[in-house]
């Protein structure tokens, strides 16, 4: 039977064209978020399940690539259920694991910790445009800072990563806090162990509107009185930081001291340190599916693309589960693919850094002439251009076309008979 030649359901093979824009997102990305004072670190693609399935992920858990026990531990005869089966998987995400890293590494990194991670993540999710089971993330986290420097720079840095990739695109960053959502909600009326229900429904507000939440929580057996009074914050909530701190007197007997604050006081900031031309919106409705979120919350719509293109938050937990010691943390991740795929759907080229030649010679050339064609292109190469050096192919207006696709903007060819040339 032949072997299969295209990838697994929901990967992708990458032509040359667009890992040249993939290398340049990546490469811009890095250098800001370098610039800002973020380290690179690297972790494991795999994860302990325990870890993985620790109930922090939200629906990400119920998407996980499960490995199988290998060896003497696989047994088959034995295995009662699929945990007995595993003991590891592919990370879903780059939190989880930066988390188990500071938890094991902290004595040996400074504090606060700003940390950089870029690598793949894997989700048996259902494939679509811009989303795939195997895709990059690009992640920034501040680790050890509890105040609001964490957000601010977070938001500054992604922002401006952004704004270098996309010159030309619009895009808005939309902030909100996981406690003035729990404020809200108490505020309405709904009973506590029923706030992540409300969430839920509430997180469904861009596809079904105001009046598509009002019924479901209706439908989920809310009084109506509970529900009219949500709706009537929502409806009613402004968009800038003075609306947070008008919300912030309106639920001020359900939310801590001075959280209502802080989070304008980041929104003044951002919006008068930040280099890049965006929006910053205050959205009452922003709920962020992770179950790890514990405050402020963030995400990035582009022009351009449905979805969202970057987000983020504050997660003061997670470590503690690894330590027993809370660690405040705040991390913004930017969904790589979902940048690439709005460059390429616009048409975008990666600016020129240098020329590209290629030099193409003649099949049947001499080794003598060859070596010529070489030092030659070594010498152009050691003045900082980048040449090719390939043979001509028969039809060699589809080879130049090629290679034009791949940004080659001059072309030097080579004959066997030199009066050719």
């Amino acid at each position: 039977m032949a072997l299969k030649k295209k990838p697994v359901t929901g990967m992708k093979d990458i032509l040359p064209a667009e890992m040249q824009i993939r290398d340049y997102v990546l490469n811009q990305i890095k250098e800001t978020y370098r610039s800002f004072g973020f380290s690179s670190i690297e972790t494991p693609c795999v994860e302990h399940i325990e870890n993985l399935t620790s109930k922090q992920g939200g629906d990400n858990e119920k998407l996980i690539f499960k490995i199988l026990k290998r060896g003497e531990k696989l047994k088959l005869e034995e295995a009662k259920e699929e945990g007995d089966l595993t003991d590891s998987g592919l990370r879903y995400d780059l939190t989880l694991p930066l988390s188990r890293y500071y938890a094991n590494n902290a004595a040996s990194l400074p504090s606060p910790f700003k940390a950089l991670q870029v690598g793949s993540v894997w989700r048996a999710d259902r494939p679509q445009k811009g989303r795939f089971r195997q895709f990059v993330q690009c992640d920034i986290d501040i680790l050890g800072d509890s105040t609001s420097l964490a957000e601010i720079e977070l938001i500054t840095a992604t922002t401006t990563a952004l704004g270098r990739i996309c010159p030309g695109k619009k895009f808005s960053v939309r902030i909100n806090d996981r406690e003035i959502l729990r404020a809200m909600a108490a505020y309405a009326g709904f009973p506590e162990e029923s706030t992540e229900q409300v969430f839920i429904t509430l997180d469904k507000m861009d596809k079904i509107g105001l009046d598509g939440v009002e019924k479901e929580l209706e439908e989920c057996g809310y009084s109506r009185e509970a529900v009219e009074k949500y709706s009537g914050l929502l409806a009613q909530a402004g968009s800038d930081a003075q609306a947070v701190r008008a919300l912030g007197t309106v639920l001020a007997d359900f939310l801590p001291e001075g959280r209502a604050e802080n989070l304008a006081g980041i929104m003044d900031t951002v919006s008068e340190v930040a280099t890049a031309d965006f929006q910053l919106v205050f959205d009452p409705t922003l709920v962020r599916g992770m179950g790890y979120y514990t405050g402020t919350i963030f995400e990035v719509s582009m022009e351009g693309f449905g979805g969202s293109v970057a987000g983020g938050g504050r997660y003061d937990k997670m470590i503690g589960r690894f330590t027993g010691m809370e660690t405040p943390a705040c991390g913004f991740s930017i969904g790589f693919e979902r940048i690439v795929t709005i460059l390429m759907d616009s048409g975008f080229t990666v600016p020129a850094s240098s020329a590209r030649t290629a030099y193409l010679f003649e099949k049947g050339t001499d080794p003598a002439r060859l070596a010529e064609i070489m030092k030659e292109a070594a010498a152009e190469r050691q003045a900082g251009g980048q040449v090719l050096v390939a043979q001509m192919n028969k039809n060699k207006k589809f080879q130049k076309e090629q290679l034009q696709k791949e940004g080659y903007t001059e072309f030097k060819e080579f004959y066997r008979d030199a009066l050719k040339r």
